[in-house]
C-alpha cells in the first residue's frame, strides 16, 4: 500500500520501513532516517534524559514539529512587513 510522506510529500511503499516506530508518522525512509539523525542531535543538545516522561514528552512534541503537525513556540516571521 502506497501513502504519502509527510514531510517531503512524496509517495512510498509502506513495506519498505522495517521500523515500528515510525508507524506513528506515514514518511518515506529518507526523512525517517533524517528523522533520526536529528532525534539524536535534539537528545544531545537538550541533554535528554529517556527515562523522565517529561524529557519524552518534548522529544514527541520535536517529533511533531519535524513532520509539520506543529508549530514551534515563538517562530519568527520570516517577512515582518508582508502581511499574511
Amino acid at each position: 500500500m502506497t501513502k504519502t510522506c509527510l514531510k517531503c510529500g512524496k509517495n512510498f511503499d509502506e513495506k519498505e520501513i522495517d521500523d515500528p516506530a515510525a508507524d506513528k508518522f506515514p514518511s518515506c525512509i529518507e526523512c525517517w532516517n533524517e528523522w533520526k539523525k536529528y532525534a539524536i542531535m535534539v537528545m544531545n543538545e537538550m541533554r535528554l534524559d529517556m527515562s523522565m516522561p517529561e524529557h519524552r514528552k518534548a522529544l514527541r512534541k520535536y517529533e511533531r514539529m519535524f513532520f509539520g503537525l506543529e508549530k514551534p513556540e515563538g517562530e519568527f516571521q520570516k517577512n515582518p512587513d508582508q502581511k499574511t
